[in-house]
């Protein structure tokens, strides 16, 4: 994968006044901005393909599908009497039938809010700023800060950086990490010196004893640590520090915790780079594929030539 560039402006025509230059972005207006699926890098023409957009695209996920007819199917049996009603009526029966296909989507936008309130309640704890109001104050997300704040103190947890935006221009992506920590209790169970720094991922999907954290954040993580550059907070931008290949996913229930250790060294950077190349696929050369149906040639036609 290559870094790849926007087109050029074309040359103003003859006896028009040229635009003034902008001036060179500065601070942390130099950090790039996710857009349509790309990091834009302030000040160049320079666009780095956006690791989530890459692996959406390109790594199948089949566990979904099982998780929406399941989800439908609960739906259904919770609401038979109204669906059997609805059944009657040519218009409710279609709203019916719209709201019970989209389940799936109710429930991943309801996960989503709880995950960036996770997130948020993760980050305002590594940078020590005030934990917003309204998420202090919200009995749902109590139980997600107490035993984040366990997790930290039991495993003697020290961050070193939050929400960082890295990239890799020999390759041509971007993306941005949860955060970088060091852990002498993880360092020892996973038999590496103390100081090791490591990757780490938040996730508040699924049931703590059953499928919350999938192979998928592996992908994710290996392409932040094989990242060449990282920009701090007043973007200022700097070497990407060197990481363990093996990351922690910090799987955060109502319920309690667990600290996953995730593969994500070169191997499975070379199993992301693959998928990337799916997802290009899909993206570019899958809309060319299949040619329109031919049809027979006229047979008199065919005689005469």
């Amino acid at each position: 994968m290559t870094t790849t560039a926007q087109a050029g402006a074309p040359a103003p025509a003859a006896g028009r006044r040229r635009k003034a230059t902008a001036p060179a972005p500065t601070g942390p207006d130099r950090i790039p901005k996710p857009s349509q699926g790309w990091y834009r890098v302030p000040g160049t023409d320079i666009k780095l393909r956006r690791v989530t957009t890459i692996l959406n695209g390109g790594y199948p996920k089949p566990e979904l599908v099982f998780w929406s007819a399941n989800l439908t199917a609960a739906d259904a049996f919770a609401t038979l009497p109204t669906l059997v009603a609805a059944s009657l009526n040519p218009a409710a029966k279609e709203e019916a039938y719209d709201w019970l296909r989209k389940g799936h989507i109710r429930k991943k936008e309801e996960r989503g809010d709880l995950g960036t309130a996770a997130h948020t309640l993760v980050e305002a704890h590594v940078l020590g700023t005030p934990l917003p109001e309204e998420l202090l104050n919200d009995p749902e997300m109590a139980p997600y800060l107490d035993h984040f704040l366990r997790f930290v103190a039991e495993w003697e947890v020290e961050f070193e950086a939050s929400e960082m935006t890295v990239g890799n221009f020999t390759d041509g992506y971007a993306g941005k990490l949860d955060y970088l920590f060091r852990s002498r209790p993880i360092a020892a169970a996973l038999k590496v010196p103390a100081d090791t720094l490591f990757l780490g991922d938040t996730k508040t999907g699924g049931e703590l004893d059953e499928k919350g954290v999938y192979p998928e954040a592996g992908l994710q993580m290996s392409a932040y640590r094989r990242a060449e550059v990282c920009w701090l907070r007043d973007g200022t931008q700097l070497p990407m520090p060197k990481l363990h290949d093996v990351g922690i996913v910090l799987h955060l229930r109502p319920e309690g915790y667990r600290p996953h250790p995730l593969k994500c060294g070169d191997d499975v950077f070379d199993a992301f780079l693959h998928v990337w190349q799916v997802a290009e696929f899909k993206r570019v050369l899958a809309k060319s594929v299949v040619g329109e149906a031919l049809t027979l040639p006229n047979v008199s036609e065919e005689r005469a030539a």
